[in-house]
């Protein structure tokens, strides 16, 4: 045996995505990056702005001693104090600085979550579909992830999570806009979701922490807001990266945020502290943090992926595809033209679109489609999007 049988089961679970790693790797070969229409992974295609990479050249510059050396494992004081006032001005909330901890992106973040709030056995729920990872992320501490459905146009459905509680549950995860489906949980959702965790958490005698995972909080169309959770829930931690609103994924950059009102507040960010440190990130990358410090509330030009958005939904539209135009996020989330997605997506590879079964994220009958792809990907590949539709079809 030469990896872990967990790793395995892990490996196993995953394989839609490695599959499409490959199978788009082979398919370039033979056909040419230009004629191979990847749309499987969120990995943006725009380039960071310019103030950021004004910013990076400037730090970069006048760089001096220590600054790359170790600094508090939960960042450095001034980079938490600047994300804070961001943060209170967005949120309507008073957060400061000692609230702050700068992790690794939003996955560090949330291992260094779950790492210091979860013993082994206690569960954590999501509403699905939801990002796979999520579940490995709970095993990594000895959780366990339980879903919970949601309404038909992948609205919060209070009710399912409210079934899914138990007295192990230690978090619910909400992902908002998510991934896969781009949708955008509405405030009344929440606070009925704040409501009820209230609740179950007299009733168990526990705390059950509500975690925003939104690392596309800024990426949203036709006027939607994506609520805040702090005034929904007191037990509530944001998570998020400058992965995505940004175009930097490549460099894991994020923080969380815990309510200044949470229960526990002070016992919350110190383990989480301890868990940034244990779990090996040791601190945020320090060149990272003093660029993001100084270019708070910027982001790429949404309008781009909006007009992607618009291409995209135009040409499916067209072609006879059924989805909910998305708010939030750069994936739509089709129902495939027959209940068994993976044969759909196989037919899709066979005209050079790749794509991930909505199986894959606990939505089956459903396909992703990342769009954050040069327009002409789009364009090019709506022939072969047509073709596969009218195959089965017919």
């Amino acid at each position: 045996m030469t990896i872990s049988k967990n790793i395995k089961a892990i490996l196993h679970q995953s394989s839609w995505i490695r599959k499409m790693f490959e199978e788009g790797a082979r398919l370039k070969k033979i056909h040419g990056p230009e004629n191979v229409y990847d749309f499987s992974l969120g990995n943006p295609n725009l380039d960071p702005p310019e103030e950021f990479l004004e910013r990076l050249k400037n730090i970069v510059h006048i760089s001096g001693h220590g600054d790359h050396a170790y600094m508090p494992n939960a960042g450095y004081p001034h980079v938490r104090n600047s994300i804070a006032a961001f943060i209170s001005k967005e949120h309507q909330i008073n957060i400061t600085g000692d609230d702050i901890i700068m992790t690794c992106g939003a996955a560090g973040a949330l291992n260094v979550i779950l790492k210091a709030i979860l013993d082994a056995g206690d569960e954590v729920i999501t509403p699905a579909p939801y990002f796979v990872e999520y579940g490995f992320y709970a095993s990594n501490h000895g959780g366990i992830l339980k879903t919970a459905p949601t309404n038909q146009d992948f609205t919060l459905n209070v009710n399912a999570i409210a079934d899914a509680i138990t007295k192990k549950t230690r978090a619910v995860i909400i992902n908002s806009p998510n991934n896969p489906t781009g949708q955008i949980y509405s405030e009344a959702s929440l606070a009925e979701l704040g409501t009820l965790l209230k609740e179950a958490e007299k009733k168990m005698n526990t705390n059950i922490y509500l975690i925003s995972d939104e690392p596309y909080r800024k990426i949203v169309y036709d006027d939607f807001k994506v609520p805040s959770i702090f005034k929904c829930c007191n037990n509530s931690i944001m998570v998020t990266s400058y992965s995505k609103d940004i175009s930097i994924p490549g460099e894991r950059i994020g923080f969380i945020a815990v309510n200044p009102d949470a229960d526990h507040n002070m016992d919350l960010v110190e383990g989480m502290t301890l868990a940034n440190r244990i779990l090996g990130f040791v601190n945020a990358p320090a060149l990272m943090q003093r660029v993001v410090a100084e270019i708070q509330g910027i982001s790429v030009d949404i309008s781009e992926y909006a007009g992607k958005r618009k291409l995209l939904c135009e040409g499916l539209a067209d072609c006879g595809y059924d989805f909910i135009p998305p708010p939030g996020a750069f994936y739509l989330f089709p129902k495939t033209p027959i209940p068994d997605d993976v044969e759909f997506i196989t037919e899709l590879q066979k005209e050079r679109i790749l794509t991930v079964p909505g199986s894959g994220f606990e939505g089956p009958g459903h396909f992703r489609i990342a769009f954050c792809v040069d327009d002409k990907t789009i364009i090019n590949s709506m022939p072969g999007f047509r073709r596969a539709i009218e195959k089965i079809n017919r």
